[in-house]
């Protein structure tokens, strides 16, 4: 790490007991030992190797168990015992932090595939804590035994242990593509992983495709590989190019929901039941959010819930009313609960066991299938060397059994027959000693015949094996050979290799639905001040009179709403702001400022406040005199800080909103002084944000109301006593002219407020 520091002796002299004192720079010392501790983070604890996908704490675990022999086959035994063995001979911490990743590896709901046969409380989907690992018992399951396959034929490195009284291997054999098949995730400094499971048939077909033609593309792969295959089930709805986009890099996210359906309870009544939870979810404390949502009211369409689970996940969900789209209920659930989550793919691995890398899906599968083809490599040296030696033994024990009678009379009369052998008959030491060993009952003309078709067997078997270290594609053919066995094994028809995830699309419901979903639909009435107070009062009202504001405050306007509804408010500045009418304050007190829910700035004011409703249109205007229509759907924001809609000039500003009832074909306008005009209404741009065009002219002043009517109907106003009067187009026709004209004095009887409603 870095250079010993002593510390100075109590005499204060510069050198203590155990050698010179070196001054060090304390930034150079935490630079130097930080990094060391985040080396040692990334390669012995958070990031799994490529070839096997292990984590030393579990490549540990299953050496242990199998130096235990604790095979798949054999006795369990209890955990107690393998943790101890962990602990004291390879991995030296604590003892429940290498229980806990034994348990992990024996729990289904975790693991795709489990690496550990466990016997007794293991923990469940609930997230109930395993019993102590005095009471749980263990064996390794067929899948760490294919890990493990060929680990005693120098199939792998092995490295002294921490203490170095033994040795440990650097990575399993891995025959099993563990991997992505039981997925990772850790967390390092600097870097992190996590990879879901994935379903081995198709990994392992993925990889066979790879054998045959290596340039296969990752689009091509992401065909056999559609996405992972969770333990827990459940349905990824995330789209194909996203996954594909995932897997391409290595980095990206699934979602995941929950499976549910429906079950005819009588009489026209429903229920939902889940039957799967989304992956690393646990069921109880899923079940309290739940709970804590319908108690808050934020899941209006919910009645109830109750957990009738027993060996199998079985959520229900009782809905207000029989009268409720399950498509829409379900969707509100999805959007404040973990039925629906996003399990992130971060595939940053340690690429040869050194080299911390984020891989995608095909470098992965590369990584592991030269893996295989080195265990091969390595696996057949080692058989070849051991067929080596046997035919060497055997040739000695032939050579005797052609000269049985010599051989027999050097051992009798010789004081060194092993020598006397070895000059005799050109051997070596080993087939002496052989010939030495043999047992008498093994001279017999039986046993010859044994050992000269066991060497022509073995001589076989050497030539074979040469053969195929001499060839590549010999390799590649064994280990395709090896892959399509594990496939077999792991296939669609077998009740662990089945694929538990399916694929589909979110259903298409809009947003405003689900939105109005989660909340409960109630009437209320917005109240809003002269100076930008605005609060909600329960019900309908009509009477305002009783309405309470602060001193030298009045009504500006009010209007009643539903809690689902959105409040659309329109400032002099262009900007329009969007709040949601169920978190509008309450009707105790006086409100709250509209600038503390939106950023209103200080030169800006509120111009008009009304309920949103998507399907009109309105007709905006400058107090010079130019507007334009928007359809009141372009007009919603989304933030805080509002949408930009009118764009105004320096000196002017908004100064109306009015709404373009359907039909209407003309525009009354009447400005500030007096002058009125009448003009079609397909005269006046519609657009989404901009300037607008201009309405009237005017010398002086600005625009003062205007007014969209039907001209068959005729244009309306109230006058100064209340009475209505209706003019029709044949009465304006002396008013009627194009946009952007002056006008004239208004007709007789026209209010002297300059307003068509006298307002």
């Amino acid at each position: 790490m870095g250079n010993r520091v002593i510390p100075p002796s109590d005499g204060g002299d510069e050198s203590g007991p155990g050698g010179e004192v070196l001054p060090v720079n304390l930034r150079d010392a935490l630079e130097e030992r930080y990094l060391a501790y985040a080396l040692s983070t990334i390669m012995h604890r958070a990031l799994p190797d490529v070839r096997d996908g292990l984590k030393p704490v579990h490549r540990r675990l299953l050496y242990a168990m199998r130096a235990l022999r604790l095979d798949p086959g054999s006795a369990f035994k209890k955990c107690a015992r393998v943790v101890g063995d962990v602990i004291g001979k390879f991995h030296p911490h604590g003892d429940q932090s290498v229980y806990d990743a034994m348990v992990r590896l024996a729990q289904d709901f975790a693991q795709r595939y489990p690496l550990v046969d466990g016997q007794g409380n293991f923990g469940n989907i609930d997230g109930d804590n395993p019993a102590a690992m005095r009471y749980t018992e263990a064996r390794l399951t067929e899948v760490a035994a294919l890990l493990l396959e060929g680990i005693d034929e120098d199939a792998v490195d092995f490295r002294p242990t921490y203490d170095g009284s033994e040795e440990e291997p650097v990575v399993l054999p891995g025959a099993f593509p563990n991997l992505l098949a039981n997925g990772s995730a850790g967390i390092a400094v600097g870097m992190a992983t996590s990879i879901p499971p994935h379903n081995a048939h198709e990994l392992c077909r993925a990889a066979l495709k790879l054998i045959e033609a290596p340039e296969t593309a990752v689009e091509e792969l992401v065909e056999i590989v559609p996405g992972p295959d969770f333990p827990t089930g459940g349905i990824i709805v995330e789209s194909r190019a996203s996954i594909l986009e995932s897997y391409r890099t290595g980095r990206g996210a699934f979602r995941v929901r929950a499976r549910w359906h429906t079950e005819d309870q009588g009489r026209g009544t429903w229920v939902v039941v889940v039957t799967e939870i989304p992956y690393q979810v646990a069921k109880s404390r899923l079940i309290e959010k739940l709970a804590d949502l319908i108690n808050e009211r934020k899941l209006p369409l919910v009645d109830d819930v109750r957990d009738e689970s027993a060996e199998d996940v079985r959520v229900v969900f009782v809905p207000k009313s029989r009268n409720v789209e399950p498509g829409l209920m379900m969707e509100s659930v999805f959007k404040l609960s973990e039925l629906e989550s996003r399990i992130p793919l971060n595939m940053n691995v340690l690429s040869g066991g050194i080299v911390p890398k984020v891989m995608g899906l095909k470098d992965v599968l590369v990584e592991w299938l030269d893996h295989r083809r080195e265990v091969l490599l390595r696996r057949s040296r080692h058989r070849l060397g051991v067929i080596e030696k046997r035919l060497e033994i055997l040739g000695g024990l032939l050579i005797a059994y052609l000269n049985l009678d010599e051989v027999i009379r050097i051992i009798r009369e010789e004081d060194e027959p092993k020598q006397v052998l070895m000059a005799r008959f050109d051997l070596n030491d080993v087939q002496a000693n052989a010939i030495l060993d043999m047992r008498l009952r093994n001279l017999r003309k039986l046993e010859e015949f044994e050992i000269r078709k066991e060497h022509e067997a073995l001589t076989i078997e050497a030539g074979q094996i040469r053969d195929l270290l001499a060839s590549v594609d010999k390799q590649w053919k064994v280990v395709a050979l090896q892959i399509r066995e594990v496939a077999a094994t792991f296939g669609p028809e077998t009740k662990l290799g089945k694929r538990r995830s399916t694929f589909a699309e979110a259903p298409g419901h809009a947003q405003e639905d689900i939105k109005e979903a989660m909340i409960e639909r109630e009437p209320i009435t917005v109240v809003v001040s002269e100076k930008g107070w605005i609060r909600a009062l329960k019900g309908h009202l009509d009477d305002f009179a009783r309405l309470d504001f602060k001193q030298g405050d009045k009504l500006r306007v009010a209007f009643k709403a539903e809690t689902t509804d959105k409040i659309v408010i329109f400032s002099t500045a262009g900007r329009v702001f969007t709040l949601d009418a169920s978190k509008l304050p309450g009707g105790r007190g006086h409100g709250e400022p509209i600038r503390i829910q939106v950023d209103l700035d200080e030169d800006q004011d509120v111009l008009d406040v009304f309920v949103h409703r998507p399907d009109r249109r309105l007709l905006v205007a400058t107090r010079e005199g130019k507007g334009f229509i928007v359809p009141e759907a372009e007009v919603v924001a989304q933030t805080r800080k509002g949408r930009q809609v009118v764009n105004v000039a320096a000196k002017d500003e908004v100064r109306l909103v009015r709404t373009v009832p359907p039909g209407a074909t003309h525009v009354a306008a009447i400005g500030d002084n007096r002058k009125f005009l009448v003009f079609p209404i397909e005269q006046v741009a519609e657009m989404a944000r901009g300037s607008g065009v201009r309405l009237q002219r005017f010398k002086d002043g600005g625009l003062a109301d205007l007014k969209c009517f039907n001209g068959a109907e005729g244009l309306v106003w109230t006058s100064s006593g209340g009475s209505s009067f209706t003019r029709s187009l044949d009465d304006l026709k002396d008013w009627l002219g194009n946009r952007a004209d002056a006008g004239r004095l208004p007709p007789r009887g026209f209010p002297a407020t300059n307003r068509f409603d006298n307002a």
